[in-house]
């Protein structure tokens, strides 16, 4: 059985003794959160650490959005100051598609990345193309053009069986986070709760 965890966002705001005695109640095995809720009491392992602002090693930044010709180079500068640092792939930034997420790794000596299948197959592109980049994996299903699906919802094109294989030909030996959230400020609502949605693909992806 895979070791799966959750992301903190999931939980709409519940500080993260509480959001992680509830993770460790639905079996999860660690949480994701972010450097503001380091240090806090954790009723699981602490997994990914999200560092939002800027850069810092051993945490992932989520990469900038991408807004005129210099943003590439101000991501590239930024993370060759912090080594070790993660960035995460996402719509609109300077991660946006396979071909710039490789440019960024190709420019960052030993970059690594966090690679959400909901991002990569929302902007119509198959996340199995960047595993081998990957140095953490947050699931989520999602369709070109819809960023969030049930597990269940037949419009669904991630293949988690493909994903999971693709992670053991490579020999991958980090963590794997499933991610839903309720963030209609930046464009991601959903009308549902995040925490069924990550509880529900955290069941289908366990044995695969």
């Amino acid at each position: 059985m895979r070791a799966i965890g959750i992301v903190h966002v999931a939980f709409r705001g519940l500080p993260l003794p509480v959001a992680s005695a509830r993770a460790k109640a639905l079996g999860f095995d660690h949480i994701d959160t972010t450097v503001d809720a380091v240090g806090q009491p954790c009723a699981l392992p602490i997994g990914e650490v999200c560092s939002p602002r800027e850069p810092r090693a051993g945490c992932t930044w989520l990469a900038p959005t991408w807004r005129d010709e210099g943003s590439f180079d101000f991501a590239v500068r930024r993370l060759r100051e912090h080594p070790g640092a993660r960035v995460e792939v996402g719509p609109r930034s300077v991660a946006g598609s396979v071909a710039s997420a490789r440019a960024l790794v190709d420019a960052v000596p030993g970059l690594r990345l966090c690679v959400d299948t909901g991002h990569v197959t929302t902007w119509g592109e198959d996340p199995l193309d960047l595993l081998d980049l990957a140095g953490h994996v947050q699931l989520r299903q999602a369709a070109p053009g819809i960023p969030q699906l049930h597990p269940d919802d037949p419009r669904g094109t991630v293949d988690f069986r493909a994903v999971f294989r693709r992670l053991d030909d490579l020999g991958y030996d980090g963590l794997v986070s499933v991610e839903y959230f309720d963030l209609p400020e930046l464009g991601f609502a959903l009308d549902a709760d995040p925490v069924e949605w990550c509880t529900a693909l955290a069941r289908q992806v366990r044995d695969l």
